[in-house]
């Protein structure tokens, strides 16, 4: 037995499942958890000694890889100065300003803990907007555990049965419309039905918590037309994708203005960060300015303020991005026309689908993800795995590449998945 063992079954005696987050257990690439001891670039070393080629990066906010030098300076001086405050302090202020004066279609950040708190909040600031209760979301499109978003979702939901958890009151249910991604009869039909009782439309517009789903530009583009011919606001989630695809996330790539954008991971250099931004009469409904209650004890916390504002200083000039897209490509390159593998990828974003299926177009929606995905995916973690390389544990998660990684490790990795594919 190895030491994560002996540590999983003392954790499974005081700890649900013996983990914090479900994703964290493997149980959907038949696996128990590696306990990590440390971590540093692009490695990871568990309390047995092993060191792995890291390809998950913590779920993506570690776009400059573990322990940056630059991220633990800003954190080591912050915490020499105090690492809770529950005030107003400069640290906040001046990543806010940063954000602010690179992205000119936002006028207003508020700083909350996560990226599901971002949500919630952003979904409270749209009905209270608009007046109106209903909400729309897409299958497949994870946004967080607020009680209103677990209906046809992703990440770890999409190993369940159901696809919605239990303890969520039928009123509240009732008022989440989910319809699939890339149909666009259904789009131009719920909002026929219920588009001008609808107070927010929300999408991952990169969906990336249940395969990863690019979806059509015409899609989204008619979103936001039917969005703004029935006064709904349009939300896009880009706690995964901010700050990672480019700066100002997919709403820059793409120039779609949602009306409200939520962002997490990234803005946090790895610490729990989650942001509401969206143009100025929206934010100042948020108290004290406004009706609408948000707040947090922890909230703009000093630490992951400092943490957030040092990695996005490395980002601003676009050169990360560009070097990323070199890596991603390299490793696309690696992988294409490999027998049993279909690869798809954004940017930095990459998610491997172990099939058989001969079937050559994106997949976009998750009822066209291929059925022996998930049993073919386990095959290929564990073959990773014993090759010292940690993959995302799970068919539905997607890999993440960091400025940590090299042209090198793109070639591992290719040879490793075609090792193990035959």
């Amino acid at each position: 037995m190895t030491r994560s063992d002996e540590l999983f079954a003392r954790a499974c005696r005081v700890i649900p499942g013996g983990v914090h987050s479900p994703v964290r257990s493997l149980q959907s690439v038949d696996a128990t958890p590696l306990f990590i001891e440390s971590a540093h670039d692009a490695h990871l070393m568990d309390v047995d000694g092993n060191d792995y080629l890291d390809f998950c990066m913590a779920f993506g906010p570690l776009i400059l890889g573990h322990s940056h030098p630059a991220v633990k300076a800003a954190v080591t001086a912050a915490l020499d100065k105090g690492w809770s405050y529950g005030a107003a302090d400069i640290g906040s202020l001046e990543l806010a300003e940063f954000i602010m004066n690179r992205i000119e279609w936002v006028d207003a950040v508020r700083c909350v803990n996560s990226g599901t708190e971002a949500v919630m909040s952003a979904l409270r600031l749209a009905r209270a907007a608009t007046g109106r209760d209903k909400v729309l979301k897409f299958d497949g499109c994870y946004h967080g555990h607020a009680d209103a978003m677990l209906l046809s979702a992703g990440s770890g939901l999409a190993d369940r049965v159901v696809s919605d958890s239990a303890g969520i009151p039928l009123g509240v249910a009732g008022d989440t419309l989910s319809i699939p991604l890339d149909d666009d009869a259904v789009l131009e039909t719920v909002f026929a039905q219920h588009g001008d009782n609808l107070a927010a439309a929300i999408i991952e517009p990169v969906p990336a918590n249940n395969g990863l789903l690019p979806q059509r530009t015409e899609f989204l583009e008619r979103l936001a037309a039917l969005c703004e011919i029935h006064g709904t606001l349009l939300i896009f989630d880009e706690v995964i994708t901010g700050f990672r695809v480019a700066f100002g996330g997919f709403a820059e790539q793409s120039g779609l203005r949602p009306d409200i954008v939520t962002w997490g991971k990234v803005i946090g250099g790895g610490f729990p960060v989650g942001a509401i931004a969206a143009r100025r009469d929206l934010m100042h409904q948020f108290a004290p300015v406004g009706p609408v209650y948000q707040a947090g004890t922890l909230s703009a916390n000093p630490v992951a303020m400092a943490a957030g504002l040092a990695t996005l200083k490395l980002l601003a000039d676009g050169n990360v991005y560009n070097t990323l897209e070199s890596l991603g490509a390299r490793l696309e390159t690696a992988l294409a026309d490999t027998p049993g593998l279909k690869m798809q990828r954004c940017g930095s974003l990459f998610w491997l689908v172990a099939t058989d299926a001969a079937d050559e177009n994106t997949i976009r929606a998750k009822s066209k993800i291929p059925a022996a995905a998930s049993s073919s995916y386990a095959r290929l973690f564990h073959a990773a795995l014993a090759a010292g390389i940690y993959l995302p544990p799970s068919p539905y998660e997607v890999g993440f590449l960091s400025t940590a990684h090299t042209t090198a490790d793109m070639d591992r990795l290719a040879a490793t998945v075609r090792g193990a594919l035959g």
